[in-house]
């Protein structure tokens, strides 16, 4: 067994130890393999071991690796910071945006979507730990957001993301992850998504209702980012 089919199934075994320790259904808790900086030959590597689910933060590298894996029923999300000057080829070539986090990039991802393709699943990223450095609109900025963007054809909101501020204290870690949860409640918009959790904090993610856990590190190893990537 290959080391990235190894390293699947301790993350694999870590979700279901986790799922079943908070009552979760298992199936209610989807893996999404963040391949950023890793070559197209570890993600195919990755979907032999069963995985489907990749997510890009870089726009340029991920189409490249779409490219070279077209042969595979691989389904793509986008993570990263989304500038306006690239919502055309995201909204071609992605099933899932994660990091959502104003009303103009939703509204471009809307229009630019192709008729041709099922609704752009979104999430809005929301800044929880109020951190200068992390995109994300503020939590008072969220209802106003999600309704406007609830409305835009071509998408379907599916729910919210966020990227806390990395911690070891177990109490912050699911304060964070619950108070995104809360917001998502407090939309009341009937939304199915949260995701959230990372390969050092996923534990208490999925024990605050996590759908989607981003996990890279602990599938790929450590990345380099001595090569650019955008």
């Amino acid at each position: 067994m290959s080391t990235i089919a190894e390293n699947i199934a301790k993350v694999g075994a870590r979700i279901r130890e986790a799922a079943q320790a908070s009552q979760r259904n298992l199936a209610e808790v989807g893996l999404l393999a963040v391949s950023k900086t890793k070559p197209a030959d570890a993600i195919r590597e990755a979907h032999a071991a069963g995985l489907s689910d990749f997510g890009e933060n870089y726009l340029q590298e991920a189409l490249g690796k779409q490219a070279e894996l077209s042969d595979l029923p691989l389904i793509w999300h986008f993570i990263g910071p989304i500038q306006s000057n690239k919502t055309r080829p995201i909204a071609e070539h992605f099933a899932w945006v994660h990091s959502v986090d104003r009303l103009k990039i939703a509204q471009r991802l809307s229009e630019q979507r192709p008729a041709h393709l099922p609704a752009l699943n979104i999430c809005l990223q929301v800044n929880v730990s109020g951190e200068d450095s992390k995109s994300g609109c503020a939590p008072e900025e969220l209802p106003a957001l999600a309704k406007a963007v609830a409305t835009l054809p071509n998408l379907k909101l599916r729910g919210l993301m966020a990227i806390p501020e990395p911690t070891d204290d177990l109490a912050a870690q699911h304060a964070a992850f619950a108070r995104l949860r809360q917001l998502r409640d407090e939309l009341a918009l009937n939304l199915d998504t949260l995701s959230m959790g990372m390969s050092h904090d996923l534990e208490a993610a999925i024990a605050e209702g996590a759908t989607w856990v981003r996990i890279g590190t602990a599938l790929f190893g450590a990345r380099d980012y001595g090569q650019p990537t955008h």
